[in-house]
C-alpha cells in the first residue's frame, strides 16, 4: 500500500510538472524590457580661438610706409610691363588681320580663275 501511495504521489508530481511546463511553453517568452531613458550627452565645447596677431608686429609706421611704397612701385612696374605686352599683342593682331584680308583676296581670285577654267572646259567638251 505504501508502494501504491508512493507511485500515485510520484505520478501526481510528474503530472503537475508536465502541466506547469506545458503552460509556460504555450505562453511563450516574456517580451524584452523597454530600457529607461538615458541622460542627454554633455555638449562639446568649442576651443577658444587664438587671438589674431599682427602680420608685421615689430614694424613701425615709417617702416610700414616704406614697405607699402616699395610694393606699390613693384606693382606699378608690373602694370607698365603688362601694358607693353598688351601693345605688342595688339600690333600682332592688326598684322594678322591684314594678312587674313590679303589671303582672302588671293583665295577669291583663285576661285574666280578656277570657275573660268571650268567654263572653258565645259565649252571645249561641248555641253
Amino acid at each position: 500500500m505504501i508502494k501504491t501511495a508512493a507511485i500515485a504521489l510520484l505520478l501526481f508530481s510528474v503530472g503537475l510538472t508536465a502541466h506547469a511546463f506545458a503552460q509556460q511553453s504555450e505562453e511563450g517568452p516574456d517580451p524584452p524590457r523597454i530600457p529607461g531613458p538615458s541622460p542627454a550627452p554633455e555638449p562639446i565645447n568649442l576651443p577658444e580661438p587664438e587671438p589674431i596677431q599682427e602680420p608685421f608686429p615689430e614694424e613701425t609706421e615709417s617702416e610700414k610706409m616704406q614697405r607699402l611704397t616699395q610694393e606699390n612701385e613693384k606693382l606699378k612696374q608690373t602694370n607698365s610691363d603688362l601694358r607693353g605686352i598688351i601693345t605688342e599683342l595688339e600690333l600682332q593682331i592688326v598684322e594678322l588681320d591684314e594678312k587674313i584680308l590679303e589671303l582672302q583676296q588671293i583665295i577669291l581670285e583663285q576661285i574666280r580663275i578656277i570657275m573660268e577654267m571650268v567654263k572653258s572646259l565645259d565649252m571645249a567638251f561641248g555641253s
